[in-house]
């Protein structure tokens, strides 16, 4: 019950969505395993803006499980979630292979939350036995920057995966408000790298806060992508009572 799943393909926009679902909003994929190794072709130059999402028991954007054929250049802005499960969601494990990389997030307001962020290195799901548990995934520049949330119960888990770690992760003018009853430890980092510049609350330590003079980090691609030039055209009927 996925809203739109963009699955191996180049060059899509997808803008001015409202999505209620059981499952992800939009998550994106590229194979699985060793099936979308061989198959090899990544989703790549993907534009995600002005989308708004409810899905209580799961992610507004996913990334992942199968991206074993590699995801890449993903760009979201103006993004509404409101009572849904995580925000930014990355999944993949050991056997997939391949990379999720250069992922661009910004402007993104969130309400009511279990977990605002959320990357998982241990997504077991498998097509079969038959994957090379030596296909380990290049999790790479992921980028979150100028967003909101309240409500929120957790603000990260990020779980990488031991001696291949998530890496270039970059966060910046990030204000999370959390629930009364939130957890203890808001952040839970494991196997990641990466900085931060204004985020509320506190990052840990594989996170650090390198100061205000990098709120300007997380840069967002200023050139255009070449779906962006493609014109829709406009379609009129007129009817006819008698």
């Amino acid at each position: 019950t996925d809203g739109i799943n963009p699955d191996s393909c180049t060059n899509v926009r997808i803008e001015d969505c409202y999505i209620v679902s059981g499952d992800d909003c939009v998550a994106v994929k590229s194979g699985w395993d060793e099936y979308g190794i061989a198959f090899g072709m990544p989703t790549q130059q993907l534009i995600i803006r002005r989308l708004t999402c409810i899905s209580p028991y799961s992610a507004t954007i996913a990334l992942g499980s199968e991206m074993s054929g590699g995801i890449r250049d993903v760009r979201a802005e103006d993004i509404v979630a409101i009572n849904t499960e995580s925000g930014i969601r990355i999944k993949t494990a050991v056997g997939r292979g391949a990379y999720i990389k250069d992922i661009y997030v910004k402007k993104m307001t969130m309400h009511t939350m279990k977990w605002a962020f959320k990357m998982d290195g241990d997504y077991k799901s498998h097509p079969d036995n038959k994957y090379d548990p030596n296909a380990l995934p290049v999790i790479q520049n992921i980028n979150y920057r100028d967003m909101v949330a309240e409500n929120v119960s957790v603000a990260a888990r990020f779980n990488g995966i031991a001696g291949d770690k998530f890496t270039g992760i970059c966060m910046a003018n990030v204000t999370l408000g959390m629930t009364a009853k939130h957890k203890k430890y808001p952040w839970t980092c494991t196997d990641v790298q990466g900085m931060t510049s204004g985020v509320t609350p506190p990052p840990c330590d594989s996170l650090p806060d390198q100061g205000p003079e990098k709120i300007s980090a997380c840069d967002f691609p200023a050139n255009s992508l070449p779906i962006d030039e493609v014109q829709l055209k406009q379609c009129s009927y007129s009817m006819s009572y008698f």
